[in-house]
């Protein structure tokens, strides 16, 4: 039986973070394909981690810097290894590549971390975000080389796609695009969502644990919430959420209806009896889970050029897309306000999910990219320079010191 092991960063949280959701599609495509599926992570578990046993899947906890991995991996023989992220890479490729080199090496980038932290660094900054600046980042580095030491990676944004290609000349084989994976609307799914009548509330979706979200939050209830607030005097927004930071909490505040609710079970149910997303994103990376959430529940977003980057091709976006804070607050009260406007941003949204996320479509894509790798591994192999130099013994400090650690650990 063909086997994949997936090194997690994390154990997925698919109730709580766009990465968890994405990581189940992955585990549930390599089930789709017939694969005995193995998971391990040096994390530590919590209540909203995926139940992975249920979905029999083998789970192992890892060890850092020890060579029971080694052991083990050696005796999975797998197939495939899916790294979740370049710091798993940097962590376990070398192992990797040294006891199962039969194994295609596959990094699951979630998004570019270095872009995200780039940013990041010119938005406290007050700076202009360029490509430039992404390449002079110490973190590109790094997480470039893994793209180049592993077989193949996977890309969540077109954008990144381009990104790598165009700024950096990375060959298109080493690199598969795969957004969500999603199924299809269905009309009739359509039809029993709750009509633009029956809808209140602006609403915001964001994990505590991301700076993006958090910084949107903040400037959601400095900047944007008075202005719509101005122009709707009882309007009522709320804040939805994993692992809120406290400075999040503090902010709740019903008398200007500001209402910062927490973690939602049922992220569906909320999504479908609002009337409007919200989510004004000025740094970050991949494509945004709460934007297809809210896609996905017929509730348009007003969201910034970041947030909707690599989300929708050439097709109309299900909102607004907004960089000035006046601008946003005004297409925030339009959409809620005009039905004509809001159904055919719904419309819009529906349309970018069937058409661009389509999980039968993006499935075969994989597996046949997948099966043609396999096939010619070693010539695929051969043709990465790059990849093998970086693999060279001088220039991997990261297996030396973690042997080194793992040396000292045993005496």
């Amino acid at each position: 039986m063909k086997k994949v092991f997936f090194i997690g960063y994390v154990w997925p949280e698919p109730a709580t973070t766009a990465a968890g959701h994405r990581m189940q599609q992955l585990l549930q495509a390599f089930n789709d394909f017939g694969y005995y599926i193995a998971f391990g992570s040096a994390a530590s578990k919590t209540t909203y981690s995926l139940d992975l046993e249920a979905l029999e899947v083998e789970t192992v906890t890892l060890q850092l810097n020890h060579s029971s991995f080694d052991d083990y991996v050696e005796e999975l023989a797998p197939d495939i290894v899916v790294f979740d992220r370049f710091m798993t890479e940097e962590q376990y490729g070398w192992r990797v590549a040294q006891y199962a080199p039969q194994a295609l090496r596959v990094l699951n980038t979630e998004d570019l971390h270095s872009l995200r932290k780039a940013r990041e660094e010119c938005h406290k900054k007050n700076e202009a975000f360029t490509p430039q600046k992404w390449k002079q980042h110490e973190m590109t580095l790094r997480e470039v080389a893994s793209i180049y030491r592993s077989d193949v990676s996977l890309m969540i944004s077109s954008y990144e796609m381009e990104l790598l290609q165009n700024e950096l000349d990375i060959p298109k084989d080493m690199l598969i695009y795969l957004p969500f994976m999603l199924r299809k609307l269905t009309k009739e799914e359509i039809g029993e969502w709750p009509t633009f009548e029956e809808r209140k509330d602006f609403v915001c979706v964001g994990n505590g644990k991301h700076a993006p979200n958090v910084d949107s939050i903040i400037t959601l209830k400095k900047t944007i919430w008075p202005l719509i607030r101005k122009a709707m005097p009882d309007a009522e927004l709320r804040i939805y959420g994993a692992y809120l930071p406290k400075q999040v909490l503090e902010m709740h505040s019903p008398a200007i209806g500001f209402h910062v609710m927490g973690w939602a079970e049922d992220l569906k149910a909320v999504l479908q009896n609002a009337k409007v997303s919200l989510a004004p994103l000025q740094f970050g990376a991949g494509i945004k889970g709460k934007l297809i959430a809210a896609m996905q529940n017929g509730i348009p977003s007003i969201t910034t050029a970041i947030g909707a980057e690599g989300m929708h091709g050439e097709l109309p976006w299900n909102g607004a897309i907004c960089n000035d804070w006046d601008t946003f607050a005004i297409a925030a009260v339009e959409h809620y306000q005009n039905k004509e406007k809001w159904e055919v941003a719904q419309a819009q949204g529906v349309t970018l999910i069937n058409t661009l996320y389509s999980k039968e479509i993006l499935l075969e894509r994989l597996q046949k990219q997948l099966k043609q790798l396999q096939q010619h591994l070693e010539e695929h192999r051969n043709n990465n320079f790059m990849g093998r130099l970086l693999q060279h013994q001088t220039l991997t400090s990261t297996k030396y010191m973690a042997k080194w650690i793992e040396e000292k650990n045993r005496r």
